[in-house]
């Protein structure tokens, strides 16, 4: 008795699979993904709205951590080659801006201060952080770590690092009219291999 040969496995999926050129670019210092703001400090006058982006590009967010005033105004332009659909259910800012193609931009206005997690309904491991803030004290430490915040009126506050993962580490500073305060905040990041 003769016995057939198996045949060979036919694909099990009718979609051809997709790639993306990833690139070996300059990986992004840990310590761009901290915001250093002063904590509930009360501001008078007009709150400055702003406009930023958070790109899609090689399935990732860029940048991860955003942070911008009430009312500002982000855009999530899609960079890469096929459907991105940006999300968020945070209690600061919901959304769905549905799927959309290379090229194109959908754009939220921010109006509630808080932190708003973002994410991608087709790629899962997509997420980035958006912090709407009430006042203009806050910014993204330089890739060695200094900052300056500008602008502050005198008086004593809580100055904050948030970290996604470490969360936040705060000390108390005492502004004082006219002179510039140096504040040591150590947010202990350390950048991945």
């Amino acid at each position: 008795m003769r016995r057939a040969a198996p045949a060979a496995a036919l694909p099990s999926s009718p979609y051809v699979p997709r790639g993306i050129n990833r690139h070996d670019g300059q990986p992004i210092p840990e310590i761009r993904n901290v915001i250093v703001h002063l904590n509930d400090v009360p501001f008078r006058g007009d709150l400055a709205a702003t406009s930023a982006d958070l790109h899609q590009e090689h399935e990732t967010f860029i940048p991860h951590t955003l942070a911008v005033t009430r009312g500002s105004r982000v855009g999530f332009p899609n960079d890469d080659p096929f459907f991105h659909n940006v999300f968020s259910l945070s209690s600061a800012a919901t959304f769905n801006l549905g799927r959309y193609p290379r090229g194109a931009t959908r754009t939220v206005t921010f109006t509630r201060p808080g932190l708003v997690k973002v994410y991608c309904d087709i790629h899962s491991q997509m997420s980035a952080t958006i912090m709407v803030l009430d006042h203009p004290y806050f910014t993204i430490p330089n890739d060695d770590g200094t900052y300056e915040l500008t602008g502050v009126p005198a008086g004593s506050y809580t100055l904050v690092g948030w970290h996604e993962r470490i969360g936040e580490r705060d000390v108390p500073v005492q502004v004082s009219a006219g002179r510039a305060t140096v504040v040591d905040l150590t947010v202990p990041v350390e950048d991945l291999p």
